[in-house]
């Protein structure tokens, strides 16, 4: 098992041939790279940004606390933590 500051030296460089497997560590780390990952969220761009997405989606409800504290402290960002919330929510209503 790979640790949050390995998982997150992946991310900066990752590609679409190894991001299944950084968002598979990430997940696999759990739900205390949550703040990290929002955090990131608002900064990181194209792949990166969806392998944080894809992973604070696979987390669950852990999530949703974060995006909504960082929805209010960024407004540009509200609508980005809105979508995914609805994501997270909608996944398990299926």
């Amino acid at each position: 098992m790979c640790t949050l500051s390995e998982a997150l030296n992946e991310l900066k460089n990752v590609d679409v041939n190894n991001k299944n497997k950084v968002e598979n560590e990430l997940v696999s780390i759990g739900s205390s790279v949550v703040p990290v990952l929002v955090d990131e969220l608002q900064v990181v761009r194209g792949i990166k940004r969806g392998v944080v997405a894809m992973t604070l989606i696979r987390l669950g409800d852990a999530s949703v606390e974060y995006l909504q504290k960082a929805a209010k402290n960024n407004k540009e960002f509200k609508w980005v933590a809105d979508y995914l919330i609805r994501e997270i929510k909608g996944s398990k209503a299926a």
